[in-house]
């Protein structure tokens, strides 16, 4: 099995007739996703990619069933586009979106509280490259065709990482169960904790490699839930030893506002924590190859 997503899932499309969501739900389709629509305001009725356009998500959930939506909404609208979602039944979300304000975010994030624990809707994003569960489903911008099937579950805020990581392992024959990114900014909907937890649950997942960075204490959490909860290896690869304190790198979430949110700090703590480390970002598929071998 794959956590989150698979060949079964019913996924629409927010921001569906736009030039980029065209393109990624034709990407999505191609790889075999199952979109059973998406969403407009104002082109409800009409068909796009031989799909229906729906006005809003609650017309699209009552109509196809849909239980996940990928965000690709302008930043000022995406927040409404998110909490939406969640209104309408959605029980999983990817936010594609890059920019989205923090004040929208946290919105976002005091809206969703208002469910009930087992009734709240699962995100991942804003600002990431999406979920892909290899050989059933695609649920976000990465290059499918670089994810071979297997049972690694990779957690990433950086897509670009994920991309390369699933690249190494593909050429040393190493499968993944589910690639999540959650996405580099300040607020986002889930962290490495609650995907990590997810995989822990999953049986075909054997290896977990957690791909970090500069910045807040997600890495850490994870590491310490690993430790109390995990019985299944964890490697981590940190990105931005060399980053200066106070300079934000790339993502918007990567500054260092204290000593322990630098690389070097999360290192030497997910170490101390029994989490394998990979030093080098070469080095990802060669040390998870490792992991697996150890783990029999």
């Amino acid at each position: 099995m794959a956590i989150l997503i698979n060949e079964q899932t019913r996924i629409i499309v927010q921001g569906f007739t736009g030039k980029i969501g065209t393109f990624h739900a034709q990407e999505m389709l191609n790889y075999g996703s199952n979109i059973v629509g998406g969403v407009t305001p104002g082109k409800g009725g009409q068909q796009h990619l031989n799909l229906p356009i729906f006005n809003t998500v609650k017309e699209a959930v009552q109509v196809t069933g849909a239980e996940a939506s990928i965000i690709f909404v302008p930043p000022a609208f995406a927040a409404d586009s998110i909490m939406e979602a969640a209104d309408a039944g959605i029980k999983y979300c990817v936010a594609i979106t890059d920019g989205i304000p923090t004040q929208d975010m946290m919105t976002v994030k005091n809206f969703l509280r208002c469910f009930h624990k087992n009734e709240r809707m699962l995100l991942t994003g804003p600002n990431c490259a999406g979920t892909i569960s290899p050989g059933r489903a695609m649920l976000g911008i990465m290059p499918g065709h670089i994810y071979l099937q297997g049972n690694v579950g990779i957690i990433g805020r950086s897509g670009t990482l994920g991309y390369e990581a699933a690249d190494q392992m593909k050429i040393l024959n190493i499968g993944i169960s589910t690639s999540v990114g959650i996405g580099g900014d300040p607020i986002i909907g889930s962290s490495h904790r609650d995907i990590l937890e997810r995989f822990e649950s999953d049986p075909e997942t054997k290896v977990i490699l957690m791909i970090g960075e500069i910045g807040g204490s997600q890495e850490v959490e994870a590491g310490i839930f690993f430790k109390n909860h995990s019985s299944k290896p964890l490697v981590a690869y940190i990105a931005g030893l060399t980053a200066p304190e106070g300079r934000r790198m790339g993502h918007a979430g990567a500054i260092i506002s204290s000593a322990s949110e630098s690389a070097a700090e999360k290192i030497a703590a997910l170490k101390d924590l029994g989490v394998t480390i990979c030093q080098n970002p070469a080095a990802m598929g060669r040390t998870v190859g490792e992991a697996l071998i150890k783990c029999g």
